[in-house]
């Protein structure tokens, strides 16, 4: 485990003279990573810090909101819309690693803005651990590592948590005073619902995707997961009211996990789920059928792509 304190006054000094006297943008996305990073570089650097929060359109119900409501200290806070311009990238994209590439492209291109706006040289990112390895290994790649543009105008590039475990991120969280709803939140990844999509991401499928992945967090709360999450992976035929439809199935996962690396899943009961499919299917009418999966990892990972 880290070593509070210690890591605390190692990483704002070495933020501080990685940044200097120029200015730096923070890659804000309301997760414990970047949350976390945020704070360190803040506390590091404080009014050279830009913080920037891009709505990708592939976020959470509400996260808008809530990145605006809880990141109000931060003066120099900076919300993005870039929307149209994620989905303008990722459209005709099915495959996995071409979707990751996308959009870590477009989030750097948009940092890139907003650095030449305000003169920051540097970058500081969340990325821990996990993500790398992952992303070295060639399981798949994360957007803010493998999924990251070869040619970028950062002089560098920060992490200050490059060597933390998740668990170990939320003790450094809770020894800088976050507040709980952002070190203890649910991992999200960084490319949003469009992981959670198999194929093109389309504005229906992220509509579905978005409203399955609320009742998902909402009902399994209770169960404690490391991760909770519902995608969106094809179509099936099925019956509402007296007619026939050709809808959107909805698979279900939630595993416990220390670190992300392995993971088991729940053991759910009946009627919970139950509850879940009745919520998903009877609040969307383009859902014909609801799934729970019940693979490890491994084999499986914790997000479908």
């Amino acid at each position: 485990m880290v070593e509070t304190e210690s890591f605390i006054e190692e990483k704002v000094t070495e933020i501080g003279d990685a940044v200097g006297d120029a200015n730096a943008v923070i890659a804000l996305s309301g997760g414990v990573d970047s949350s976390t990073a945020a704070a360190l570089a803040y506390e590091a650097v404080g009014d050279q810090l830009a913080p920037v929060y891009v709505d990708t359109g592939l976020m959470r119900k509400g996260e808008t909101e809530g990145i605006r409501e809880t990141f109000a200290y931060m003066d120099s806070l900076r919300i993005v819309d870039a929307r149209e311009r994620f989905l303008d990238e990722l459209a005709g994209i099915t495959d996995p690693e071409a979707k990751r590439h996308a959009i870590g492209e477009q989030f750097i291109r948009e940092f890139e803005t907003v650095a030449r706006e305000v003169d920051a040289d540097s970058l500081v990112q969340g990325t821990i651990y996990p993500d790398r390895i992952e992303s070295e290994g060639t399981i798949k790649s994360h957007h803010n590592v493998g999924g990251l543009p070869d040619v970028m105008d950062f002089e560098g590039i920060v992490e200050p948590m490059r060597d933390l475990y998740k668990d170990e991120v939320r003790e450094v969280a809770r020894a800088l005073d976050l507040e709980e709803v952002v070190s203890e939140r649910m991992p999200f990844p960084g490319p949003g619902l469009a992981v959670r999509i198999i194929g093109e991401v389309t504005e229906e499928k992220l509509a579905v995707a978005r409203e399955a992945n609320h009742v998902v967090e909402e009902e399994l709360e209770e169960y404690d997961p490391w991760q909770a999450l519902a995608a969106v992976i094809g179509k099936a035929t099925g019956v509402k009211g007296d007619n026939r439809v050709h809808g959107w199935v909805v698979a279900v996962r939630s595993v416990e996990s220390r670190d992300g690396m392995t993971a088991r899943a729940q053991d759910i009961d009946w009627e919970t789920l139950q509850r879940i499919q009745s919520r998903v299917t009877g609040e969307n009418e383009n859902v014909a059928r609801v799934l729970y999966d019940v693979t490890h990892k491994p084999p499986a990972t914790i997000e479908y792509e």
